[in-house]
């Protein structure tokens, strides 16, 4: 088992290392930071002095060894748009978007596996149908299409939740559930999927013998088994949910990650925009982690294979 997590965790660096450099080149090598930071009316010399101001004249390289060598050791930089520390703007926000990630993660559990677990007990029935066709909706209906319907329904026409901030709890019913539902699709038709196939097993027959029926079977013999693939797409979803809420934050006006990744977009702020791209990859690629590990846990042959 050590063996099987210090490769993927080896492998998990090499990502996060090529992550890191495709990063760095896309901003700085498929536009110029100094052009970008000075705007389209900037002379000449504006542009040479902000590239003197923050080293944008030093060989590329030397740059991108220079700002991963600041990574490792906590140095993330200093953001060009609001003049401080990127890592201390990134730990400002980040409470707010851990909040969000793992509420809209419950949302998506609480109606992907019911669902797909009622699916699956009674197949080609109405009820399949039915689950099938709310996956087929969820999957067909843009985030922020579905956000602007939300805070229509429950901010205008029935005011009963707040559609903007992140004070409390109840500012993020709204966000969280238009975040977790893009990925109740695919966890619900693994969800059934896996569990058809493995009701279909001899050990079922065996637990049905000894009458085992519905929640029950599912619970003790079924889930174990047919939740393996949905473990991984969890664990994905949960890494994606960082790199997707920056509509659904800009939408609810929630001062998370994605929200600040949006406004130094706008205001050309590379740093920022460069770490928050590695924070995003290094959170993804930690969740893939996580999922190889809890597969391996829960089935030795991953191990062996």
């Amino acid at each position: 088992m050590l063996k099987y997590i210090a490769l993927r965790g080896l492998l998990a660096v090499l990502v996060a290392f090529t992550v890191s450099l495709a990063a760095f080149l896309l901003l700085n090598v498929a536009t110029d930071p100094a052009y970008a930071i000075a705007g389209e009316d900037a002379t000449p010399d504006v542009v040479e002095t902000i590239r003197a101001r923050y080293g944008l004249n030093r060989p590329l390289p030397v740059r991108y060894f220079d700002w991963l060598g600041g990574v490792l050791t906590g140095d993330f930089g200093e953001s060009y748009y609001w003049h401080k520390p990127v890592a201390e703007l990134v730990a400002d926000r980040a409470d707010e978007t851990l909040k969000l990630a793992f509420s809209a993660m419950f949302v998506t559990i609480l109606i992907a596996i019911p669902l797909g677990a009622l699916a699956a007990l009674n197949p080609n029935s109405w009820i399949d149908r039915m689950a099938l066709g709310v996956a087929v909706s969820a999957q067909a209906v843009p985030n922020f299409w579905l956000g602007l319907i939300m805070i229509i329904l429950f901010g205008v026409m029935f005011p009963i939740l707040p559609v903007s901030g992140d004070d409390t709890w109840r500012h993020f019913v709204l966000p969280a559930f238009v975040l977790g539902a893009s990925s109740v699709p695919a966890v619900m038709r693994l969800t059934r999927t896996g569990l058809i196939e493995v009701m279909g097993a001899d050990y079922i027959r065996t637990a049905r013998a000894k009458g085992f029926r519905g929640w029950p079977l599912l619970r003790r013999h079924a889930l174990r088994n047919a939740l393996l693939p949905v473990i991984s797409v969890l664990a994905v979803q949960l890494g994606q949910k960082f790199g997707g809420s920056v509509i659904t934050e800009s939408i609810f006006a929630i001062n998370g990650l994605g929200r600040l990744a949006l406004e130094s977009i706008l205001g050309a702020d590379i740093p920022t925009v460069q770490m928050l791209i590695f924070v995003f990859a290094i959170v993804f690629v930690a969740m893939n982690l996580l999922a190889d590990i809890l597969n391996a846990a829960i089935d030795p042959r991953i191990r062996i294979g």
